[in-house]
C-alpha cells in the first residue's frame, strides 16, 4: 500500500516535470538517499518521495521542501502530540480567563481572605454541629449497651429489638463519625486552597501593579 502510494505520488510529480518543461520552466530535484548521497534530477523518483526532498531552481538555490512520507507510528505520535499542544493551550486560557475573574470579584486582598474566612467559618459550624450530634449519638448508644449489659449481669436474655436497636445506633455513630472526618479533611484542604490562591492572587495583583 505504501509503495503504491509512493509510486502515485512519483507518477503526479513525473507529469508536472512535463509541464515546468513546456511551458520553460527548470527547477530540479534534490534529495539525499538512504546512504547521505545528494542527487538531482529533473524527474522525482519514489526514493525522493521516500526521503523528502527540495525543489531548486537554475541557481541551485531552494524554492520548496517536502518532507518525506511519514509513518504511521510518525503520524500517530504527531496526533498525540497536537492533541497534547491543544489541550495544554485550552488550560492555558482557562487558567487566564479565571484569573481575569478573581481580579475582577475581588478588587483587594481584604475581600479575598473575607470570602475564603467564610468558607471555612461555614465547615466550622457544620462540623460542630455534626458534633453534637455525634455526642447524642454515642450517648444513646452507651444507655443501650448498658441496659444489655445489665440484662446480661442479671442471666437474662438481651431481647432481639435491643439488639437490633443496638445495631442500628452503632451503624448510625460510624456513620457520623466518617461525615465529621471528611469535614475534617475537607477543612485543611480548603486552607491549603486559600493559601495557594491567595500567593497567585497577589502574584497578579503585582503583575497588574506593575502594567500600570
Amino acid at each position: 500500500m505504501r509503495a503504491t502510494i509512493i509510486l502515485a505520488a512519483a507518477i503526479a510529480f513525473s507529469f508536472s516535470v512535463v509541464a515546468a518543461a513546456a511551458s520553460g520552466d527548470h527547477n530540479r530535484y534534490k534529495w539525499k538517499d538512504a546512504d547521505g548521497n545528494l542527487h538531482y534530477d529533473d524527474a522525482l523518483p519514489p526514493e525522493a518521495v521516500q526521503f523528502g526532498y527540495d525543489v531548486v531552481n537554475q541557481s541551485g538555490m531552494v524554492v520548496k521542501h517536502v518532507d518525506r512520507t511519514k509513518t504511521a507510528e510518525e503520524q500517530k505520535a504527531d496526533k498525540e502530540a497536537a492533541a497534547k499542544a491543544a489541550a495544554e493551550r485550552r488550560t492555558a486560557e482557562e487558567q487566564a480567563q479565571h484569573d481575569q475573574q478573581i481580579l475582577a470579584a475581588y478588587p483587594n486582598e481584604q475581600d479575598l481572605t473575607r470570602n475564603q474566612q467564610g468558607l471555612v467559618d461555614s465547615l466550622d459550624q457544620e462540623m460542630h454541629a455534626t458534633q453534637l450530634s455525634l455526642d447524642s449519638q454515642e450517648k444513646s448508644l452507651t444507655d443501650m449497651l448498658g441496659r444489655a449489659a445489665d440484662l446480661e449481669r442479671s442471666g437474662k436474655p438481651v431481647p432481639l429489638v435491643l439488639q437490633k436497636q443496638i445495631e442500628t445506633q452503632r451503624g448510625v455513630v460510624t456513620k457520623q463519625k466518617d461525615y465529621l472526618a471528611g469535614k475534617q479533611k475537607e477543612r485543611v484542604e480548603t486552607l491549603q486552597r486559600a493559601a495557594d490562591e491567595l500567593a497567585h492572587y497577589r502574584e497578579l495583583r503585582a503583575k497588574a501593579q506593575a502594567k500600570q
